[in-house]
């Protein structure tokens, strides 16, 4: 399936998302912070990110941008604890605004699992059906 890498400094919030991905066949590399990630970044291959806007450190957004440098088609799943409201005076939507800067997807948490795995498949999928198609074995080309 796919290597996937998840970026967020609350321990219990790794181990979920660790386990549901795990269960369902994916490779997965655990961050607690920005500058983590982008180590692990530069050092492997992904295919998906899940990245929490609110880090020590380097947060989400930071790290996003840094990430768009380094390999700007990946998908980026923004996940967030922060409140989203209708309300002029609450604090501004962090998930709509990362997916404006260019994340493929977001999640309020807590989310369901269905949530997480449905996420996942779409965001896997859109990467697929948008590369082009690969050479088969064997086929030579005049």
């Amino acid at each position: 399936m796919a290597n996937i890498l998840i970026v967020d400094d609350d321990p219990a919030v790794q181990l979920t998302i660790r386990l549901l991905l795990e269960r369902a066949g994916h490779h997965v590399t655990v961050a607690g912070d920005g500058h983590q990630a982008l180590a692990l970044f530069e050092a492997s291959q992904f295919d998906l990110l899940f990245l929490d806007i609110f880090m020590p450190g380097m947060d989400g957004l930071e790290t996003m941008r840094h990430i768009r440098a380094l390999q700007p088609a990946i998908p980026i799943v923004i996940i967030s604890g922060r409140s989203i409201t209708p309300d002029a005076y609450a604090e501004p939507d962090f998930l709509n605004t990362a997916t404006k800067l260019g994340a493929a997807a977001s999640l309020q948490k807590p989310f369901r699992a269905d949530a997480l795995l449905a996420t996942v498949d779409g965001c896997l999928k859109s990467v697929q059906s948008s590369s082009p198609p690969q050479p088969q074995a064997g086929v030579g080309i005049p």
